[in-house]
């Protein structure tokens, strides 16, 4: 009976934990490809992202590790995800049998897929050349590794890699015994970010046998070990943006014993908790896949850039502590402030104030400055816009509470107005020309124009009558960009002259688009869609030409940058600029083309197999866009909180907008062959509009939808 009844319990436990969202996660999705995603364990939004960095090098290698890797060279503590840019791979451990060639080669081994097992906050592997298991897990801020040795040997060793990072270059490093069984060190190093600095403590479960390195500069550490068949040595990994003694703190803080498998499941309990502020059922085990895994991946940033203690490394470089927010970084804004932002307006209305309070902390930093590409302290300038000034809006339009939107206004009207990277055109010219000192002008342009338009909103919401009209006004002037000749925006001289149109090719991207061509740049007017439909010619002409952006000739030319990937026609899903476009039908009467398009591209460009994103993650934007629209909905306009409405897949979800409320979508007789709605209601009566407004969900309710 007994026995019996364990069985009983055993098979409910299945049941229970096979009903868990972290079972539909596949972190595989999108490391093939060009998708560039993180491989490895962490937890939501942590500092320490642990997992392999293979021995190939490349633009599909940002993360430091594609699907068709076959070499391993160590196991980092940093990793990027989804970006088009390299950095990171802080902090290596590799564990081997016998002396090692302290190179990249010579620590070299190959694995195979088959030994991998990858899930939110866990990942395994085993070395061809020693047949050790690698394990690991992660904390906030402390990697957990365990290895496991097949045989016995005297000569065992755990290499501390600082000299092979993901795209950069260490400029000083440190590596320091401090006990039998602790390191600390550091490694400053120079990329995409221009002075990274990451601090350490590795401790292990086992006392070393000796431990050698050229000095406390080197780039190099082994820790040597005896160990018999099968033995297993733990060793637990902490990082600091600060010092050595935070790192200290920080491991005596997050995990001060040793039991991996706990916080292995700790790991796995707070993916749980993140994912499930989603709770959403769907026709095919293949869409939740999709979504979880895109829920999964929208979660790795940004980042936590602060010790348990507060204290993080400012944009100034300097040592700051604070008590009253969590410091973020890894703001990959050009790209997430289409949707990641407002999808994180939705369903984490808890985290916003940190998010608020970090990026003015930027800005005080960078003497008046919001962040712009933003990565582990250093404020790279990567892509075009002043992208931060959208999402600092959107939090003041959409009431979040806990900073204030006084100072949030000046941080905005400073970014807005101050003279570098062009701007000074937008004041003198009201646009940036292309004989002036900027090039990728077209693409600059439209973006300032949209972020002038969100400042133009905050001025008016905080009482700057004035400036509200001046931001306002130079918004509009994407309208002098547009070349009826071509039909196209394109980049305009200081005299107000178009480039010549002969042998003009709107396919074809030139040195005035930021990966893009003029196919895709010219609906990049998300703040004034109804105003571009004037510029166009009126609603017919804005529909055909609509239209035929989806049946152009994909034709890119030869100068086209790999980011353009992902089309249908010449419309780009792979790259973020496009990524408003199939939810302009809604603004001219044709929803149903709107709903058909965007299921198109959720059915056909995204699957849940490694080459399963048509494009760079990008941090989460990729993903966010597809969690938004199998939900339905989508922000067109940069802040504000009008989500158009598109096609949504899932059966049921109960999406988590805080204070205890929840909204829920229900669809009816939805199918892959059913794409258009034929008839809506929102808290029991019938709806009509082709949009929901933000207050219409975060106050909770029931919306259902009739296919």
């Amino acid at each position: 009976m007994k026995k019996i009844l364990l069985l009983v319990l055993s098979a409910f436990t299945l049941t229970a934990s096979a009903q868990r969202w972290v079972d539909a996660v596949d972190p595989m999705i999108g490391t093939a490809d060009h998708g560039h995603v993180f491989v490895g364990a962490n937890v939501p939004y942590g500092m320490v992202n642990v997992g392999p960095t293979q021995l190939e090098t490349g633009w599909d290698w940002c993360s430091g590790y594609h699907y068709s890797g076959t070499q391993i060279v160590g196991f980092a503590h940093t990793h990027l995800s989804g970006t088009g840019c390299s950095d990171l791979g802080d902090v290596a451990l590799m564990p081997a049998m016998g002396e090692v060639e302290l190179s990249r080669e010579g620590l070299a081994s190959g694995f195979r897929h088959e030994t991998e097992v990858v899930q939110p906050g866990y990942y395994q592997v085993v070395l061809d050349r020693s047949k050790i298991l690698c394990q690991m897990t992660s904390t906030r801020r402390v990697g957990y590794h365990r290895y496991s040795w097949p045989k016995g040997s005297g000569n065992a060793r755990i290499v501390v890699d600082l000299q092979n990072g993901v795209g950069d270059s260490p400029v000083s490093t440190r590596i320091m015994q401090m006990d039998q069984q602790t390191l600390v060190g550091y490694r400053v190093s120079r990329g995409w970010a221009a002075e990274q600095h990451v601090y350490f403590c590795i401790q292990f479960s086992k006392p070393m046998e000796g431990f050698l390195t050229d000095g406390q500069d080197a780039a190099y550490g082994q820790a040597i070990f005896a160990v018999g068949p099968g033995e297993t040595i733990e060793c637990k990994v902490a990082l600091s943006p600060t010092s050595e003694m935070n790192a200290i703190n920080n491991l005596a803080h997050e995990i001060p014993d040793w039991n991996f498998e706990a916080v292995r499941k700790a790991a796995s309990d707070e993916w749980e908790k993140e994912l499930s502020r989603v709770e959403a059922e769907f026709r095919t085990e293949r869409e939740k896949r999709i979504f979880y895994t895109s829920m999964y991946h929208f979660m790795v940033a940004p980042q936590t850039w602060n010790d348990v203690n507060g204290d993080y490394r400012g944009a100034d470089y300097q040592v700051h502590r604070s008590a009253k927010f969590e410091n973020l970084t890894t703001w990959s804004l050009w790209d997430t402030y289409r949707a990641a932002h407002p999808l994180m307006t939705l369903i984490m209305p808890d985290r916003l104030p940190n998010l608020a309070q970090s990026m003015l902390a930027i800005a005080k930093e960078r003497k008046g400055e919001l962040p712009v590409w933003h990565l582990h302290g250093n404020e790279t300038y990567c892509m075009v816009g002043c992208p931060a000034i959208p999402v600092m809006a959107d939090l003041c339009l959409k009431g979040v509470k806990g900073f204030d939107y006084e100072e949030a206004y000046q941080a905005i009207r400073s970014s807005m107005l101050k003279p570098n990277r062009g701007k000074h055109y937008l004041e003198e010219l009201g646009y940036l020309p292309y004989d002036g000192t900027e090039g990728e002008t077209v693409a600059k342009n439209l973006e300032y124009f949209l972020a002038e338009w969100s400042a133009a909103q905050v001025a008016g919401l905080t009482g700057h009558k004035e400036d509200s009209v001046h931001f306002d006004a130079i918004s509009r002037n994407y309208k002098k960009l547009f070349d009826p000749r071509v039909r196209c925006m394109r980049a305009l001289s200081k005299d107000g002259r178009f480039r010549t149109a002969e042998g003009f090719n709107p396919g074809h991207q030139t040195g005035d688009y930021t990966e893009g061509n003029p196919w895709q740049y010219t609906w990049l007017v998300p703040h004034d869609v109804m105003g571009l439909v004037e510029t166009l010619g009126g609603k017919d002409a804005f529909i055909g030409r609509l239209d035929s952006l989806f049946t152009a000739d994909s034709d890119l030319g030869e100068h086209a940058n790999p980011d353009i990937t992902g089309l249908i026609g010449q419309y780009a899903h792979g790259n973020e600029p496009s990524h408003h476009t199939l939810y302009l039908y809604n603004y001219v009467g044709q929803p149903e083309k709107t709903q058909r398009m965007v299921r198109k591209v959720m059915d056909e460009l995204y699957t849940d197999q490694p080459a399963g994103l048509c494009g760079n993650e990008d941090v989460g934007q990729m993903s966010a866009w597809y969690i938004l629209s199998a939900l339905g909905l989508y922000q067109v306009e940069p802040c504000g909180g009008r989500y158009q409405i598109g096609s949504p897949i899932v059966e049921k979800a109960v999406v988590h907008v805080g204070e205890g409320k929840t909204f829920t979508i229900v669809t009816h007789g939805g199918a892959k062959d059913k794409p258009c709605i034929k008839k809506m209601k929102l808290n029991g009566k019938n709806y009509t509009k082709t949009y929901l407004e933000y207050t219409d969900i975060m106050a909770g309710g029931l919306w259902e939808i009739w296919y």
